[in-house]
């Protein structure tokens, strides 16, 4: 019997995907694969070497099913150095203060939420 919870979860990233993305390019060296993408920022709890909490925005973040990373043939994960060219502007997978450049987005991985920034026009 399919997990109810598991099966939902995939049906709203499709629609999530279908209805509120758009294409990018996602780029590791010479790979590429053009996959759809939801468009976000996330607000990141930072230490701020003082013992206090300073907050900052990611620049941009993409919602991408993590079964569309698909390069050279192979399935991938994000990794801090990719790039992303969305609507002409190359951001850098990337967070702020060390932290992880991406995460899952779901409970069962469906959705990838990778955070970048902006490193010039492509």
């Amino acid at each position: 019997m399919p997990d109810l919870l598991d099966t939902g979860l995939d049906w709203l990233a499709q629609q999530l995907r279908q209805h509120a993305s758009r294409s990018v390019v996602y780029q590791r060296g010479a790979n590429q694969v053009t996959v759809p993408a939801t468009i976000g920022r996330t607000l990141m709890k930072l230490a701020d070497g003082e013992g206090g909490v300073r907050m900052e925005w990611t620049d941009r973040d993409f919602l991408i099913r993590a079964d569309a990373l698909v390069l050279a043939g192979n399935r991938i994960e994000p990794a801090r150095g990719d790039q992303v060219i969305d609507a002409g502007r190359r951001y850098e997978v990337m967070a702020p203060g060390g932290e992880l450049p991406w995460r899952v987005s779901d409970p069962f991985g469906h959705l990838l939420r990778i955070h970048a920034k902006f490193v010039g026009n492509a």
